[in-house]
């Protein structure tokens, strides 16, 4: 097998031939997704920067260097992976960001060409590129796919079969949610919509796989809506007899998935069409001739806004998961003082657990699990030459989640396994306060997530702590583990908190080379109260499955905090008793049991 800087020297000499001077390569594909299939995961074959839940980066190629820019959540991973790569960590964020695109047009001669894969480029981030580049005299290159010239043994485009998320489950039929998504094409003056994103159709269309991306049931396609035609492009060998009964019956036809730009191509000049910049690829609003309309905020809410039958499936589902974090918690507490049990070991008993339940599709991403040290590595994935055994006194931190069809699960708990020292229990407290702290909040219609981010840091920050990643993300309805449009997190983001929609809510604490904690639920928004100051929200929490008692510095809880802890311990209890045997209900009321003074 070649090594990376092998593959860097065929790409140099790529670029030689095609008249380009610096390459950036993103980490995404024609759909701009999270985590994209194998077919289009490039920048991680090429750099060596890679986990099973995909990693956020952007590799920067020039004649004698290469970097690749990353987040805070993969600084640890990033710096360790890229060793002997041929390529350096650059960082995106946090106090020594360095901004990727004023870097490169400070770097670059005028006159230098920057080539890129416009397919997996959105049309928001080129054009941000271009206009920094030309501003300097450097021309940009939209029409260089890179891996085509250098990546010869590069995997196939997914081709699973597709299968119909039920109706009853779902709670809205397809047909229904088209026309309502043409409603809000129209409210932004348009009249057709182009969609890429896959979660977005998936979630329209009420059809998922297995397998085309990692821990995501979405499949590869687009799909055009009209008031006169809906067509899904998507590859024809992923068709089954259920899956176009169903789109028929929904109006819905079906062309090849290498047809869309061709069918952008050939749209009537008059055709208004609604794109969203920010999911649409700079190869395909190059083939539109048609007037463009960008937008797409109304029917990314559509989606964020869960129905009461969601919402109650949803339920159903967290309560499989806590049946199955309760087996899996007992299990490493048995297990764990024989000295034989590892990260991955613990990774493959957790998935066994969890897909043992018929309903549990796939995980909804690789585990996160990481013993003292590994826990401070935000996005750390356990490998046959990373793991380690979970041995000694210290904090295990299991970030995982599963994709049942009742629902989409994402929980992180950090516990105790030996004897947890003082300063552990302290920053372990520190994060529940900002967890409970944003938990309890109650806050006017129209407050966003970042309004209520400081919540979650405060207490931290107080003792000048801190940590970059966000509070809380949004989460689909067995689609993607993160979706938008809200979140909670120090950026801004305009989108306010409505009921109905669910988000994680998930402050942590790092400190490298020793120990890592983070507490994570999924929240919903749902009504608090009206008075006369207008419409208050609230969080219902959705997650269950109890925190570890151990790990509390009462001292440092008000009376509030510890009240709220317990009635969540009750709920935990309560819920999932009925569904345990005798040995695992005696466990759960043992870990249940009030936190006292």
């Amino acid at each position: 097998m070649k090594k990376n800087y092998e593959y860097l020297t065929e790409l140099r000499k790529s670029m030689k031939e095609h008249g380009i001077d610096a390459v950036v390569i993103t980490g995404t594909d024609p759909h701009q997704s999270e985590i994209p299939p194998h077919h289009w995961r490039g920048r991680e074959w090429l750099t060596g920067f890679w986990s099973g839940n995909g990693t956020n980066g952007t590799a920067v190629i020039l004649a004698d260097e290469a970097y690749c820019w990353t987040d805070s959540r993969y600084f640890i991973q990033a710096e360790e992976q890229l060793k002997d790569t041929g390529f350096k960590m650059m960082k995106e964020d946090g106090p020594e960001a360095i901004d990727l695109i004023e870097w490169l047009a400070a770097h670059l001669p005028e006159g230098a060409t920057v080539g890129i894969d416009g397919m997996t480029f959105s049309v928001t981030l080129a054009k941000k590129l271009e206009e920094a580049l030309s501003a300097k005299g450097i021309r940009l290159n939209d029409n260089y796919p890179q891996f085509d010239y250098i990546y010869h043994d590069r995997p196939a485009r997914p081709m699973n079969k597709l299968f119909v998320h039920d109706e009853k489950i779902v709670g809205e039929s397809t047909d229904s949610k088209a026309k309502r998504v043409m409603e809000e094409v129209k409210k932004e003056g348009a009249t057709a919509i182009m969609m890429s994103a896959l979660d977005d159709i998936a979630w329209i269309t009420n059809v998922r796989t297995a397998n085309d991306i990692n821990f995501s049931p979405m499949y590869v396609s687009y799909l055009y809506l009209d008031d006169n035609r809906r067509v899904l492009f998507v590859d024809p060998e992923k068709m089954t007899d259920e899956v176009a009964a169903h789109l028929k019956k929904n109006n819905i036809e079906v062309e090849r998935y290498d047809a869309v730009l061709d069918f952008v191509a050939n749209l009537p000049k008059e055709t208004r069409l609604l794109i969203d910049p920010d999911k649409t690829s700079r190869g395909m609003y190059s083939k539109l001739g048609c007037e463009l309309i960008y937008g797409g905020a109304g029917v990314a809410k559509l989606k964020s806004l869960k129905n009461e039958t969601m919402l109650r499936n949803w339920r159903t589902a967290m309560e499989k998961d806590g049946v199955a974090l309760t087996r899996f918690f007992m299990m490493v507490e048995k297990d764990y003082p024989t000295g034989k049990l590892t990260e991955l070991e613990l990774s493959k008993r957790l998935r066994a657990l969890r897909l043992a339940d018929p309903s549990c599709v796939d995980e909804s991403f690789a585990p996160i699990l990481g013993w003292n040290e590994h826990g401070a590595i935000v996005h750390y994935e356990a490998t046959e030459e990373t793991d380690i055994a979970v041995v000694g006194d210290g904090l295990l931190l299991v970030d995982s989640g599963g994709q049942y069809t009742y629902g989409t699960t994402d929980i992180t708990r950090t516990v105790a396994l030996g004897i947890p020292t003082d300063e552990q229990k302290h920053d372990f407290t520190l994060v529940m306060k900002g967890h409970i702290a944003v938990a309890r909040a109650i806050f006017p219609e129209g407050t966003t997530g970042h309004q209520l981010d400081v919540l979650a840091r405060k207490f931290l920050w107080e003792e000048g702590k801190a940590y970059y990643h966000g509070t809380g993300h949004g989460v689909g309805f067995f689609i993607n583990c993160h979706e938008g449009p809200q979140n909670i997190r120090l950026n801004i983001n305009p989108t306010p908190l409505e009921p109905g929609m669910v988000t994680s809510n998930e402050p942590g604490i790092y400190f490298e080379g020793r120990y890592g904690i983070r507490c994570e639920n999924l929240i919903v928004t749902v009504p608090a109260m009206k008075t006369e100051f207008g419409q208050f929200y609230k969080f219902d929490t959705l997650t269950l499955f109890p925190f570890d008692l151990r790990l509390f510095e009462t001292e440092i809880m008000t009376d509030e905090e510890i009240a709220w802890l317990n009635a969540y311990h009750e709920e935990v209890r309560n819920r999932l008793t009925p569904l345990l045997k005798p040995e695992e209900q005696a466990w759960l009321a043992e870990k249940t049991q009030p936190l006292k003074r």
